[in-house]
């Protein structure tokens, strides 16, 4: 027996999908405007997750360029029939006459390659896919209701999928509001069969506080569809804003091999105030079956920070779930850009990389010259050791971002008159630029340089320096003005290194030597 520590997958991770296929379990997870998108990760217990690989990483598969944060790839959902991965999920592109709506991928193999997306011509979110034992594919989702009785009301509709044909065919049927007269978004609908029953599992509230996780059932696929007596199965909305763990919800659920159950699902971990910056995170939780119901955390009604796994070897620390510190290297998985691939601008080198700098900059919704790793710890420093010719109105640095309207920048420029290299900490915040400090690094122009960021709960130190140096601390940012909570959207923060020109061209390269990411027990 093993103890796993929740979260599964600490950082942004949200709205995850799990799937087993003999003795070993797959995992996805959203990621929005980043790039490579959806990342895959494996499992033998529960307990120890590796990334092997992402669904979307190379070019063409998917446009997300001009798609702004907090859009791009919604809620996947990862299944397995017959020796094929199949995937489906949701981009989310609001401007007008882009490609956005529901598609579906398969791959053979979990770690890729995985097929170009094949659009199914419908719209709305949350998209899953559910194997009936007689043949029939059948698959489900989330819209809002063309003429609804009440604010944000939704609907899960099913209809069959023709699998050879890629389309889907048959009367469709809207199975599901919600639990709850008045409730909102019923959304990230999973079908199941269980000993001949039909199980819908729903969560509905929002994904925020009042996030909740709903269960129904049916004698046939197509409903009618009856909800539990217990709905909801598990939320944490009346532990209050203060509790540990906050806005519970989107599960998926999953059958471990000595037949016992279990559900992977959503949840925030606030600190220094209501403010989660590492954003919606992976849980676990044990799943059993009580008058042909699913109880959620039977015994506790709630999330735990262990959740004892009978059949799981010891725990082993991995890169997915941040356990392990220092250099992030080239080939760490966890390296992620914006809307496109890195090789566009980046190429590896040793420890670091050749950063080729690009006009533009973190501000727009474009691919900027920016590699990132999620925060996934509340306190920890990462530095980067960076060098460059900059000229005028050439700018690198190091960036804790939510988005292009907010975000953080220990930005290094060229000095005025040569005379050495400035370190400015500036903080972006709903679109508008405050400079919060800056300092001269005494050093040639074309020395390496060191900028660090140190956190310490909601306090972020923006420090620089010449490299091999101690740093000086330029300035404090407050990090509750950057979580989703502040400024919206879906995401946790990302920081990473980058280089723009302001929209100049440009040849300039910037050498990342090394980006360390330290976490503080």
């Amino acid at each position: 027996m093993s103890t796993v520590g929740n979260p599964l997958l600490p950082g942004c991770y949200p709205d995850p999908s799990i799937c087993r296929v003999g003795e070993h379990y797959y995992l996805v997870t959203s990621t929005f405007e980043y790039f490579p998108g959806l990342p895959v990760f494996r499992s033998s217990d529960l307990v120890s997750w590796e990334q092997i690989g992402h669904v979307v990483d190379r070019p063409g598969q998917l446009e997300l360029d001009g798609v702004a944060s907090s859009g791009g790839l919604y809620a996947p959902t990862l299944r397995h029939h017959e020796g094929v991965f199949w995937l489906v999920c949701t981009l989310v592109d609001h401007r007008e006459g882009t490609r956005s709506g529901n598609f579906v991928m398969t791959a053979t193999d979990p770690s890729g390659p995985w097929s170009d997306p094949v659009w199914l011509g419908v719209d709305g979110i949350d998209p899953s896919i559910f194997f009936d034992d007689d043949g029939r594919v059948w698959l489900h989702g989330t819209r809002l209701v063309e003429e609804p009785e009440w604010y944000h009301q939704t609907e899960v509709w099913v209809r069959e999928l023709d699998p050879q044909a890629m389309r889907l065919v048959g009367p469709e049927h809207v199975v599901w509001n919600g639990a709850l007269r008045d409730v909102v978004w019923a959304e990230a609908p999973h079908l199941y069969k269980v000993d001949g029953t039909y199980y819908l599992l729903a969560a509905e509230g929002g994904t925020e506080f009042h996030h909740a996780v709903s269960v129904a059932r049916a004698d046939s696929v197509t409903g009618p569809y009856v909800g539990s007596r217990g709905n909801p199965v598990l939320t944490h909305r009346h532990l209050g804003r203060g509790s540990e763990i906050v806005g519970v919800g989107h599960a998926d659920l999953v059958q471990a091999p000595d037949g016992s159950w279990w559900a992977v699902l959503l949840g925030m971990r606030p600190y220094g105030g209501y403010h989660y910056n590492l954003g919606r995170e992976t849980f676990l939780v044990p799943v059993g079956w009580e008058d042909g119901w699913p109880v959620l955390a039977p015994g506790v009604g709630r999330l735990s920070p262990e959740v004892e796994v009978p059949f799981a070897g010891p725990q082993r620390p991995g890169l997915a779930q941040g356990r392990t510190s220092g250099v992030v290297r080239p080939d760490d998985l966890r390296w992620t850009s914006l809307r496109g691939p890195a090789s566009a601008f980046a190429t590896p080198r040793g420890e670091g990389w050749d950063l080729r700098m690009t006009p533009g900059t973190l501000s727009e919704p474009v691919t900027p010259a920016f590699l990132g790793v999620r925060q996934q710890h509340q306190d920890l420093e990462v530095r980067a050791t960076l060098q460059a010719e900059l000229l005028l109105g050439e700018e690198i640095g190091l960036a804790v971002r939510q988005s292009e309207d907010d975000h953080v920048r220990m930005a290094v420029t060229g000095a005025e008159g040569g005379t050495g290299l400035r370190a400015t900490a500036v903080h972006r915040s709903k679109g508008v630029e405050t400079v919060l400090g800056t300092v001269l690094i005494p050093a040639d122009a074309q020395a390496p340089v060191t900028v660090a960021v140190r956190a310490r709960g909601q306090e972020y130190a923006l420090l620089a320096g010449t490299a091999g140096e101690e740093l000086v601390t330029v300035a404090h940012a407050d990090g509750r003005t950057l979580d989703s909570v502040a400024t919206g959207g879906f995401l946790g923060l990302w920081v990473g290194v980058y280089g723009t020109s302001n929209g100049r061209p440009t040849s300039t390269v910037v050498q990342v030597h090394r980006l360390e990411y330290l976490p503080v027990d």
